[in-house]
């Protein structure tokens, strides 16, 4: 469901009747007398629609974490908010930038529309900008032949769907200026090479069963979940064009099993 375009359709039409009404239909009926319902309900939400479709296309849009790639910065179930306008002033639906104001930088967690599927959109952290070469083998992530820091911190089990538990190794990354936690399983391989789909800009990137080397072409960005075995992200489908980007994600507001997390800022 394309939320926006379905806010921008409404907004259209309860505005388009506010006007109708406020230039013809009202000069034809008693200075006191009220409309049609058909004309003063959408008179009656439009000042509200046109709130809600500011908010969510120029300022903070919600989001709901829906799987555990991201654990254990975001939990599944967790209600985020993202920042519209860090990245740049977008036209809504067309997603086209008319005002640029900020780059993504290496570290920050981002919503973007899921190239294979623009309908849908995911999250995730930005590993690689334009002209940069990301390595990822043995589990260790290198930025232009510079490893990045990595330090144990312990262990972490959660539980995935199905009941399953999972436990993996809790490592602090240092990435551009963000520091933050990722998740290692010892027990999943480095790659899941059959799992490499075809994606624009492939021959950029080589692969083997220790991990790989992609070349960030001008435009696009390469993202990685911060569940690093339990993701789906650029290692498999690719680079994220500039275009196809949402917002900065940068605070939880709600958690309905967890109601220590609002408020917790994202990093």
């Amino acid at each position: 469901m394309n939320f926006p375009l379905i806010m921008l359709i409404l907004l259209v039409i309860t505005g388009g009747i506010s006007l109708l009404d406020r230039f013809a239909l009202k000069r034809h009926r008693a200075p006191e007398a009220q409309g049609p319902w058909w004309v003063e309900y959408p008179k009656s939400f439009f000042p509200v629609i046109l709130i809600v479709f500011f908010l969510r296309s120029f300022l903070v849009e919600p989001f709901k974490i829906p799987s555990g790639s991201m654990i254990p910065t975001l939990l599944v179930g967790d209600f985020i908010l993202v920042n519209k306008y860090t990245y740049g002033i977008r036209l809504p639906v067309a997603n086209v930038k008319i005002m640029p104001i900020n780059e993504p930088k290496r570290g920050d967690v981002m919503v973007f529309r899921y190239p294979e599927n623009p309908s849908m959109d995911y999250i995730k952290r930005i590993i690689g900008v334009p002209g940069d070469t990301v390595t990822y083998r043995d589990k260790q992530l290198s930025i232009n032949n510079i490893p990045v820091k990595m330090e144990s911190n312990g262990e972490y089990t959660y539980i995935e769907s199905g009941l399953n538990y999972v436990y993996s190794r809790r490592f602090l990354e240092s990435l551009g200026e963000q520091n933050y936690s990722i998740l290692i399983n010892p027990e999943v391989p480095d790659m899941h090479i059959a799992g490499v789909r075809p994606f624009p800009h492939r021959e950029n990137c080589s692969y083997n069963d220790s991990g790989f080397t992609c070349k960030v072409p001008e435009g696009n960005y390469f993202t990685m979940g911060d569940n690093r075995d339990s993701s789906s992200d650029s290692r498999y489908w690719g680079f994220v064009p500039e275009q196809n980007i949402v917002g900065k994600a940068f605070m939880i507001w709600w958690n309905f099993g967890d109601l220590s997390r609002i408020g917790l800022s994202i990093k």
